[in-house]
């Protein structure tokens, strides 16, 4: 019957350990994307913000602002990337 329950808590343990090992992946995960589309991300935020307050001029702005930082992140996206330009980044505009 001792067994039993130190299986059962093992068994919980080994759970939660996978559990916090998942969420932990997920996390560096979403910081990746972060990086790489944060500037996009926050300008399409700032729009959603500025629409809401009523303000379609400012909405209008952070929106193309957004649009115009989707781009230039698909085009770094694009681009050829080996051992000749490893560990350089993108300088922003």
């Amino acid at each position: 019957m001792i067994n039993t329950k130190t299986s059962a808590r093992r068994q919980r343990g080994q759970g939660m350990t996978e559990y916090i090992i998942i969420v932990a992946l997920i996390a560096i995960a979403a910081i990746g994307v972060y990086n790489e589309f944060g500037k996009t991300v926050r300008d399409q935020t700032s729009a959603m913000a500025e629409g809401l307050a009523g303000s379609d001029t400012k909405s209008t702005k952070a929106s193309t602002d957004a649009g115009k930082e989707a781009d230039a992140s698909v085009s770094v996206a694009i681009e050829a990337r080996g051992l000749a330009n490893f560990g350089k980044d993108q300088k922003e505009e």
